[in-house]
């Protein structure tokens, strides 16, 4: 990895979401809820292991969220790929304050979702706004283009991961009517590639998750 990079040279930067969690299964909001994967999840992460495999896409650092649920998919991934894990709270899911872990049914009483939030607002009462998150995923994908040439895979959460987006094709937050969304299922990932000499991004594939057919094949 050579941060003097020459005109050709570009960044690779993988951007994929963890396995189903028990959180899904709790029907709580998840956030910063640390809730370790299911069993559905380990065997998700395996088969996305097996794609990358197989497809031959290699990475030299895996960046994961230090909860577990994005830990654990990492160190499946990096098993397969032999590739080292290093763990970035930039990373982490959007603080959701109060609602972290809380039924979603009783977080409808207790705390209704307003008619319209804007973006300086924060979420949960004491949570980070569509603003503040925005600013950490900006941070965090300028912290990966400074480790200069390579192939990184981050391993993440829902929220952050399309803020990362966001800042990569310069769409601003709008609160709770964003302009544009990613939708990152399970094990969903975009692949894309930075040439800093010219400041340009490309998305090279975006895959939503892993289908429910081949999840029923493990």
């Amino acid at each position: 990895m050579n941060p003097q990079m020459g005109e050709n040279e570009f960044i690779s930067l993988t951007l994929l979401r963890h396995g189903r969690s028990r959180a899904d299964d709790e029907g709580v909001h998840e956030g910063r809820y640390d809730a370790p994967l299911t069993e559905i999840g380990h065997a998700q992460a395996r088969i996305r292991a097996r794609d990358f495999q197989k497809s031959g896409l290699k990475f030299d650092v895996i960046i994961s969220s230090p909860l577990q649920r994005a830990r654990s998919t990492a160190q499946i991934i990096a098993g397969a790929v032999q590739a080292p894990v290093v763990l970035d709270e930039d990373w982490m899911e959007r603080d959701n304050g109060v609602l972290a872990g809380m039924k979603r049914g009783i977080a409808a009483v207790k705390h209704p979702k307003p008619a319209f939030r804007n973006p300086y607002e924060p979420l949960g009462e004491t949570g980070e706004s569509a603003w503040a998150l925005y600013c950490r995923a900006a941070r965090a994908v300028e912290q990966i283009i400074r480790r200069g040439t390579g192939r990184y895979l981050v391993v993440a959460h829902g929220g952050v991961l399309n803020a990362a987006m966001q800042t990569i094709f310069g769409i601003p937050p709008r609160g709770d009517k964003p302009k544009a969304i990613f939708r990152f299922g399970d094990l969903g990932y975009a692949h894309l590639r930075y040439q800093p000499q010219q400041g340009t991004w490309q998305l090279i594939a975006f895959v939503e998750s892993i289908s429910q057919s081949r999840e029923e094949t493990i």
